[in-house]
């Protein structure tokens, strides 16, 4: 049937869209945080480090990973792979 859905492409369709979504989240967040430093340095705080850079890279490393996940490595899922060795192995191929 044309209606039914490719469960692998769905999986992955998912992924991406949440990605996406991951991304967005830490676009907004970071121009919020990159906002609030601005208007509250003062004359004294000027020549400090700004902030901002902290959760932006601690946040940057899980956007990282979930990149890598969606679409670098989610194409072949490491329990999908572990799945059909388990298979071969059984003798249940």
């Amino acid at each position: 049937m044309q209606n039914e859905k490719d469960p692998e492409l769905w999986a992955l369709a998912k992924r991406r869209v949440a990605f996406k979504y991951h991304l967005v989240a830490y676009i907004v967040m970071s121009c919020f945080f990159w906002t609030l430093w601005f208007f509250t340095i003062t004359r004294d705080t000027r020549d400090d480090f700004p902030w901002p850079i902290w959760p932006m890279m601690g946040w940057g490393i899980g956007l990282l990973f979930h990149f890598l996940n969606t679409y670098v490595f989610g194409k072949n899922s490491s329990v999908q792979k572990e799945y059909e060795k388990l298979k071969q192995h059984t003798g249940n191929a």
